[in-house]
């Protein structure tokens, strides 16, 4: 996150299944146009139990556009092909989010599918298979990927698009080398395994919502469209979305594990269903440890505000929601309002001693987002620590402070 937060990038949502990580960062632009956040997750190891295989997933709205992203580690070996398409529809039935727009993974307008999904290259022999790897002659081994050969028969895996693999095979490799797995494994009972043959086992893809057919178009069998499909179709003319895909590699650069990572630049063109921030928030008068200070906060659209609403005081290039400074309760730091304007109340105790440049942002406890960031302002440098000789230290994230003469001690 240190590496993204200059770059103005902030982790949205995360979630992690033992091995099995997703996190979702953003442009600080763009948070408060994120909203609606759920993350979730299945387990499909060990008859359901054990999380080492299965899926994570986060969901959530851009700008109006209902999004999800989709982290699966599927089934391993050969053999289990049915098997791996089984789990993936497990993990789309069963997951599901309290959202009206988009209560199951297929109900998202768009959604992105990676991970370790374990498909493999069968018939082909270990020697034909280094060869064309070799001769980077890979497309005489597509037929024969098992994920390319299941989309022939799957229908829910045809809805799905996936970019060429103009890429070497990702799996298996020797740790710390760009070699192609070269040891024999003991197994039980002593005897020696094969190497493995390798495979794109690691993919990126995605699927747009099916159109809804229009009327004239629909089921002889039913009596019309009903007023949920009415209304997709109303909202996918009216607020179209596109998909590009402009990039699709692995990165052998990468060493530290048996897998070689792969990457997937996307382009999305969409209409926003709103470009107005929920919230418009900015500091009143000058902001220092010396003295208490106001926020003053505006909605600028209706939203279900809460009790646990939160307004926070982060440093600019922050990494993530809980990567604040200070924080106070909406309601009950609230001071006065009119229809327009609230204002809220922050202790000097808690604003920090050194100067900083900062931002307030207003959290939602119900959409389980931000939606609403000033603009930068400074913090200025407390007088009255300057004053009296004291230093700022920072010590678990909090500020503290030690008296110049106790440090020279």
């Amino acid at each position: 996150m240190s590496t993204l937060a200059p770059r103005k990038y902030v982790k949205v949502s995360s979630i992690r299944m033992q091995g099995l990580l997703l996190l979702f960062f953003s442009k600080l632009e763009h948070v408060p146009f994120i909203r609606d956040i759920q993350a979730t997750y299945t387990r499909t190891g060990v008859f359901g139990y054990w999380g080492n295989k299965g899926g994570v997933s986060i969901s959530l709205s851009f700008y109006g556009h209902m999004l999800c992203f989709l982290n699966c580690h599927l089934a391993a070996h050969m053999k289990y092909a049915t098997e791996r398409v089984d789990e993936f529809e497990y993990i789309t039935d069963t997951q599901t989010f309290d959202c009206k727009k988009a209560p199951t993974i297929l109900d998202h307008r768009l959604v992105f599918w990676f991970g370790d999904l374990n498909f493999r290259i069968q018939d082909h022999g270990m020697h034909f298979v280094r060869s064309c790897i070799n001769n980077q002659t890979y497309n005489l081994l597509w037929s024969k990927d098992q994920l390319i050969m299941m989309k022939e028969k799957e229908q829910i895996l045809q809805e799905f698009e996936e970019g060429p693999l103009d890429f070497q095979p990702t799996f298996k490799f020797d740790l710390n080398s760009d070699t192609y797995d070269s040891r024999h494994y003991r197994t039980w009972f002593a005897f020696n395994g094969k190497k493995r043959k390798p495979a794109w086992t690691d993919r990126i893809l995605w699927r747009l919502r099916p159109k809804a057919p229009p009327p004239d178009e629909q089921d002889e069998n039913k009596l019309g469209p009903d007023a949920e499909e009415v209304k997709q179709l109303e909202e996918e003319e009216e607020y179209p979305l596109k998909i590009r895909q402009d990039l699709y590699t692995s990165k052998m650069e990468y060493s530290i594990s048996d897998h070689k990572p792969v990457i997937g630049i996307f382009t999305l063109e969409l209409r926003k269903m709103y470009e107005t921030p929920l919230v418009h928030l900015q500091p009143e008068g000058d902001w220092s440890a010396d003295i208490d200070s106001m926020v003053l906060y505006s909605p600028l659209q209706p939203f279900p505000s809460s009790t646990w609403d939160w307004i926070g005081l982060f440093k600019v290039g922050f990494t993530s929601v809980s990567d604040y400074i200070t924080y106070t309760w909406v309601k009950d730091d609230e001071v006065a309002f009119n229809e327009e304007v609230i204002q809220v109340y922050v202790s000097k105790e808690e604003i920090p001693v050194q100067g900083l440049e900062c931002v307030l942002a207003y959290y939602s406890s119900t959409l389980r987002c931000l939606i609403g960031i000033s603009e930068p302002f400074k913090v200025h440098e407390s007088k009255v620590a300057i004053e009296e000789g004291v230093l700022p230290e920072r010590i678990n994230g909090l500020d503290k402070t030690v008296a110049s003469e106790e440090l020279r001690n």
